[in-house]
Parts: structure tokens; sequence; C-alpha cells
């Protein structure tokens, strides 16, 4: 080899290590907390978080709603109630931590069939604030101008397609209770439905663990899927030696009312 090629492969390196990988999509949702599969030929496993005890709280975290707002068993509070997504890297890119709202949502446990719906809003999808990072078990933290180009290519024609496909859908069809308690030591549920996102439509089996916590119910988990299922292209540069994974792991964090109340103005 001469050292003109060398040389060239050294700088060629040099510019890999540089480059700030762009995400991809960041599908999420909620539920699930042990492991769980779709059920397909080569589905993705599942790999639960550690998360920081920061992360997780005793009570509805966010902002109270300005207005008394009335809550009927299942229904999500939203202020509190967040999805977060782990993207992974292949080659010299960088992995990515994500969080997004849900737009509207109930999860009835103790209804076996029809058992709920989640609607997620893409459009409030952020990538790398601290908290998302740390959700998903990730260290260190980016700079503002990353967060910013990161969050707009996911959410741009190219990956997410918000403009067309602005929400994401859970439709829970069945719920059934699990004999077993989770590592966390709450019970489980076992939660099989329908997932669309960016217009397809892939059926899920998820195992969620709940906590009582007062008059709420405090639901986490996650799931994996794949984004090629989704007829969504990885996102890649530089031939291929930059990249995110296929495999997306997404985690929820939801606060479940557990009967009819109402919630005073802030």
């Amino acid at each position: 080899m001469t050292m003109r090629r060398k040389m060239e492969i050294n700088r060629l390196m040099s510019a890999f290590l540089r480059v700030r990988c762009l995400p991809t999509d960041a599908v999420l949702l909620w539920i699930a907390v042990a492991s769980t599969s779709f059920a397909q030929n080569g589905a993705p496993t599942f790999r639960p978080p550690s998360v920081p005890s920061a992360a997780v709280g005793t009570a509805p975290a966010g902002s109270p709603p300005s207005a008394p707002t009335n809550y009927e068993p299942g229904d999500l509070y939203l202020p509190g109630s967040r999805v977060y997504v782990l993207v992974d890297k292949t080659g010299f890119g960088h992995q990515h931590g994500v969080i997004g709202q849900i737009k509207q949502g109930r999860i009835r446990l103790d209804v076996p069939q029809d058992s709920g719906q989640l609607v997620l809003d893409l459009a409030t999808f952020a990538a790398d604030p601290d908290l998302a990072r740390q959700y998903v078990g990730l260290t260190g933290t980016e700079d503002a101008s990353s967060q910013q180009q990161v969050t707009a290519n996911m959410l741009s024609a190219d990956v997410l397609d918000v403009a067309h496909y602005p929400t994401a859908t859970l439709q829970i069809k069945l719920i059934a209770p699990l004999p077993n308690v989770s590592q966390r030591g709450f019970p489980q549920y076992q939660l099989d439905g329908d997932f669309t996102l960016h217009g397809v439509t892939q059926p899920i089996h998820v195992i969620a663990d709940a906590e009582q916590n007062g008059a709420w119910t405090h639901l986490r988990g996650g799931f994996s899927i794949l984004q090629t299922q989704y007829r969504i292209t990885p996102f890649t540069k530089a031939l291929g030696a930059v990249g995110v994974a296929d495999q997306l792991q997404i985690y929820g964090d939801l606060w479940l009312s557990k009967d009819r109340q109402t919630v005073p103005p802030k």
C-alpha cells in the first residue's frame, strides 16, 4: 500500500469519527416491562432500560391543567405521561434518546377486550434532551444545536414524515392478568393489539407491569420494533459507514386514573 493511499484512508477514518449521526424514526409508545416481542419471525428483542430514580416518580409529574379536568377510569394523565425511544447506532454513528408526548389515551386493565387506545403525538418528539438519554440508559449530553438538527431530521419526510403521518396509534384488543409479579414486584398484564406507524399496522404483544399509587396506576415498560417493517429506511450516510440501527427500543411511562376523579387547576 502506497503512502498516499494510507494517508487517504486515515483522512476518511478521521472524517467518519467527526460525523454526527442524524436520527431515524422515533416511534413510540407506552406499556410493558420485562421482555416482549412481536408475533413474527425474526422479531426484535426488547432490552429493559436502567431507568434512573429521578425519572420514576411516585405521583404524576408535569404541569397540571389550567382548568379542572375530569377523568374516567383508565384515562391517561397526559401532562405526566411520556414515551421514550432508544435509537441505536451502526458503524461510526451515535446513539440517541427521544422523548414524545401522548395526544390522547385510555387503558382499562380490568376490561379484557377492546381495552383501550393510545395516540402518540409524533410532532412533539424531541431528540437527546437529558431526561430522554437518561431514561433509555445513555450517558453524556448533547448540545442544543445537535438536538435541534437531529430532531428536525427525525420529523422530516425522510423518516417520520409528520406532515403526512402526525400520529402513531396503538389499539389494544386484549388484556389479561399474569400469575407472576414483575422484577419490580408489581402485577403484570399481557396486552395484545395493533400498532400503526407511518401508515403501516403491525400486531404487537406486550408484558406490562402496574404500580398502584393513590388515585393513579403507574404503567411502565417497553417493546422493540424494526423500522423497515413500517416502510421506514434507517438513516445512513458515508456509504453506510455512519447510521442508525433498524431496531428501535420503545419505552413508556404512563399514569392512568384508577377511578372517576377531577384534577384541580394549577
